[in-house]
């Protein structure tokens, strides 16, 4: 599909796309007659896991390292059971982390609001000339 379409199913800007692109997180898999990138099916649930990683927080180089581990274990290609386990692992690794991120990302509002309700205490209990 071209990038218009990706764009529109992933809530995503093409300029973004085009980023992620330059970053090498998706590559289109060809290109129209008239020089439009296509991207496969697979390129838009790429494109899903890196819109799900960036409000966490994790950098190119983790999403990149997300996306081969699971590149890696995608069905079709039979692995040794060690290299299996190992990516599994690096996969365990990232959801621990997406929900630390989580419970820290759900924790700054709590400290927003207490901050908030400080500095009002404050100036209510300051005399006004």
């Amino acid at each position: 599909m071209q990038i218009g379409e990706v764009a529109a199913r992933t809530e995503l800007s093409l300029r973004t796309i085009r980023h992620y692109e330059e970053a090498g997180l998706v590559i289109p898999s060809a290109r129209s007659q008239g020089g439009f990138r296509l991207h496969p099916e697979a390129g838009v649930a790429r494109l899903m896991v890196i819109r799900r990683m960036k409000p966490l927080g994790f950098t190119f180089d983790e999403m990149r390292a997300l996306l081969e581990a699971t590149d890696r274990l995608d069905p079709g290609e039979e692995l040794p059971a060690e290299e299996r386990e190992a990516l599994l692992e690096r996969i365990r690794g990232f959801e621990q982390a997406a929900q630390q991120r989580v419970k820290d990302l759900r924790t700054q509002p709590v400290r927003a609001e207490e901050s908030a309700a400080t500095s009002a205490k404050r100036l209510a209990s300051t005399p006004m000339p």
